[in-house]
């Protein structure tokens, strides 16, 4: 059975829940901080702790595929169950792998992540699109025919990002702006919200030179321990606003493993993200 459109899942899910997506980044640091070991069991531990503490009450949980994989097969099986129990608890699940390529290799990387019946069946995927966008054609076919949805490198917050992004094509565009209105096309009569997302910095500050009303979600790092605040939200994304799924990792990851401790800071940035972006 095909799910219903992956933006209009996430609609609703910021609408009951808050725009908030935790990311589940269990590098080395973060596992001594939590007094873990930098091994699977750790590893285990520390995602089972975010899952049970948050995933009945956010809108998204983020995790990163990379502190999963270095731990090898073992590392991927804890990711495959902490992917699947976070979805039984309600949370939409955005996997960032940044996967891009070309054919059949990017068919692959998208059956990996947004075929149903995969064991890391997730609800979007952060792809990258700098081999061409036309080269995420098969992630956004598989994606459609799925009910899932993706996330595209745009404006990204780090700061070697710009050489790529910021370069200027013959039309006088530039990459960025270019990423931003093939999403635009992908969503175009998309309602409530379209499928088709872009990754885009919430510490870049103004961004008013960009039309980032592309019609579906702009996924946000970078509120937290990177810099960028809450309120910070309205200045950047201005009319596309409502739109906007606040990133949070270390913010939140930091009050562990205490569960109560993690499920507090998440309330708490949940309650200044909506404040800061409630549109009146």
């Amino acid at each position: 059975m095909t799910l219903e459109p992956f933006g209009a899942r996430l609609r609703r899910a910021m609408d009951e829940r808050g725009p908030l997506c935790v990311g589940i980044d269990p590098h080395a640091s973060l596992l001594l901080e939590w007094g873990l070991s930098d091994d699977v069991a750790g590893l285990e531990r520390f995602s089972r702790t975010v899952v049970e503490a948050v995933a009945d009450r956010v809108a998204v949980l983020k995790p990163q595929s990379a502190f999963f994989e270095r731990f090898g097969s073992r590392g991927i099986a804890v990711l495959e169950k902490s992917v699947q129990e976070a979805r039984a608890a309600g949370a939409l699940v955005v996997m960032d792998a940044k996967r891009g390529d070309i054919g059949s290799t990017m068919a692959a990387y998208a059956e990996s992540f947004l075929h149903k019946d995969a064991p890391l069946f997730s609800d979007a995927l952060t792809v990258s699109p700098y081999l061409g966008y036309g080269s995420l054609g098969p992630a956004v076919a598989l994606a459609r025919e799925n009910g899932t949805g993706l996330f595209v490198l745009a404006l990204t917050s780090n700061p070697e990002g710009g050489e790529v992004q910021h370069a200027v094509r013959a039309d006088g565009r530039d990459v960025g702006a270019t990423m931003l209105a093939h999403l635009a096309a992908e969503n175009a009569g998309e309602e409530p919200l379209g499928s088709f997302g872009a990754v885009v910095g919430a510490t870049l500050g103004d961004l008013s030179s960009y039309d980032l009303d592309i019609g579906g979600p702009l996924l946000a790092p970078g509120v937290g321990a990177q810099g960028a605040t809450a309120a910070d939200l309205p200045g950047v994304f201005g009319d596309a606003l409502r739109n906007v799924v606040p990133n949070v990792s270390r913010g939140v990851l930091r009050h562990g493993p205490d569960a109560v401790a993690l499920r507090d800071a998440a309330r708490r940035f949940t309650d200044e993200i909506r404040a800061a972006t409630t549109v009146a």
